[in-house]
């Protein structure tokens, strides 16, 4: 009997303490786990109702297939998900980003819950107008940095990453020592060189208007005197280094270099010397988000340090959480080793962007 009795007192106080609000369960999944006890029952909560939600549909320009590969089962096991729990990733070219999210948001029809683009004005104008989920995700104290250089809105956005454009080449069909965006001049033939489509990337467009903070009127008149392709997709930059079309490529993009080399390619670029223009690929949930729990879990754990991990090796995103150590140095080296240009989109809205268009194409498409 007094056997017994004990068996019963010890059931009870375990089942009491369990019970506590913020102590860890036998059954928690790691996210919640890790998570200061503060936020460990908002997130069993939060993971209960992404259970029911059953998916999270999520956009962007950059995460390539084998990325999210990589990501999704971590994901899912962060959370505790189940087998049947679905993450819709839909990888599509900037502009296609932004045209299906104004589409959606301007009919209230929306089926997208989350969103990362590097677009900057584009997304404050969604934050001004209501589209954007008032949401400060559990990793924002890792951000700080980021916010007060204007790359997020910590009630609104985030960064999961930066990149930038810059001038890459294939040393097999040229030798490069330029070191600044101005050795690129004359550095090769007339016709054999690729840049940003500016008018017909949004990422192009912005790279353009913040580089024109650091180089001049004429240095881009030097420029269209080369007569170079204009080229949308970074993908397609680097393939046409690699088959010789192209003997550089004025903006192409450390990540996809990384993709071609991996597969037995041999690009290279630089980090000019006299400056880099960094896009935040800012992270949002749609206001009115279908999914809006397993949204904020998907956030979350792309802001994480293990995605941020993934994300730099995969696709050299330069992370700007704080503390963060790059696993892939060469290709996204530690935001604080670059010379960065500052820039601050809060300031550019529509009209400098129409402006900023009608220049670019005025030097080199008159």
């Amino acid at each position: 009997m007094k056997f017994a009795a004990a068996l019963l007192l010890t059931t009870l106080l375990s089942s009491a303490l369990l019970a506590r609000p913020g102590l860890a369960q036998a059954a928690d999944p790691p996210a919640v786990a890790a998570a200061d006890p503060a936020d460990r029952d908002a997130i069993r909560a939060r993971i209960a109702k992404a259970k029911e939600e059953g998916s999270v549909s999520y956009w962007d320009a950059i995460i390539a297939p084998e990325t999210e590969d990589e990501m999704l089962p971590l994901f899912m096991k962060a959370y505790g998900l189940p087998a049947s729990f679905k993450v819709k990733h839909t990888l599509s070219p900037t502009l296609g980003v932004v045209t299906r999210v104004d589409q959606e948001t301007g009919s209230g029809n929306v089926t997208i819950d989350v969103v990362s683009l590097a677009s900057a004005p584009w997304v404050n104008g969604l934050v001004k107008a209501g589209h954007v989920m008032t949401y400060t995700s559990l990793e924002a104290k890792h951000y700080d940095k980021a916010y007060a250089a204007g790359l997020g809105m910590k009630d609104h956005y985030t960064p999961n990453g930066g990149y930038m454009f810059v001038p890459t080449w294939n040393p097999d069909t040229m030798d490069f020592k330029g070191k600044t965006w101005k050795d690129v001049l004359g550095a090769i033939p007339d016709g054999r060189m690729s840049i940003n489509d500016a008018p017909n990337s949004a990422t192009g467009l912005l790279s353009y208007m913040g580089l024109r903070q650091l180089l001049d009127l004429d240095y881009f008149k030097a420029l269209a005197k080369m007569k170079p392709q204009f080229i949308v997709r970074t993908e397609q930059m680097a393939e046409r280094l690699v088959n010789g079309q192209d003997l550089m490529a004025w903006g192409g993009s450390p990540g996809r270099l990384l993709q071609y080399n991996a597969r037995g390619a041999n690009l290279k670029f630089i980090l000019p010397e006299d400056g880099i223009l960094l896009l935040g690929n800012a992270t949002f949930i749609l206001a009115k988000a279908p999914h809006p729990n397993a949204a904020k879990l998907w956030m979350d754990f792309s802001l994480s340090a293990e995605a941020q991990a993934i994300l730099s090796k995969r696709e050299a995103l330069v992370s700007v959480r704080s503390g963060f150590v790059s696993p892939l140095p060469d290709y996204a080296p530690a935001i604080d080793s670059l010379k960065l240009i500052p820039m601050d989109w809060s300031k550019v809205g529509p009209e400098e962007i129409r402006k900023a268009k009608a220049e670019w194409q005025s030097l080199f498409t008159p």
